[in-house]
């Protein structure tokens, strides 16, 4: 999708970029504070969504995450930790079907032979 298709979603790159850029966090260490805030803030699936694959770029594991719930889960509690679970889990099904479907795509394109 072109920038002008979606200029609400471009935008929301534009400061996770600025974001990375002037925080004296590594990359990694700055991805795992935004997942604590997003549990936090109870975010929706969307929101995790949009930050997978900065979160996968600077090298982010499930297993990351995982810990990453554990410690924050005295401080935010259980119904944020159950829906952070739950929203992570949406969000990456849904990453898993549009990839799919590039794929799908891709293969339908490709002259047979």
């Amino acid at each position: 999708m072109a920038e002008e298709e979606t200029p609400v979603l471009s935008t929301l790159a534009d400061i996770t970029a600025v974001s990375l850029e002037r925080s004296t966090l590594d990359p990694r260490e700055l991805m795992l504070a935004r997942i604590a805030a997003l549990a936090a803030v109870d975010a929706p699936a969307a929101s995790y969504l949009l930050n997978a694959g900065t979160a996968m770029e600077v090298g982010i594991t499930l297993e990351d995450v995982q810990g990453v719930l554990i410690a924050v889960a005295p401080i935010v509690g259980t119904p944020r930790i159950v829906a952070a679970s739950g929203n992570l889990a949406s969000a990456l099904g849904f990453a898993l079907e549009m990839a799919e479907a590039e794929l799908e795509a891709e293969l339908a394109e490709e002259p047979e032979g």
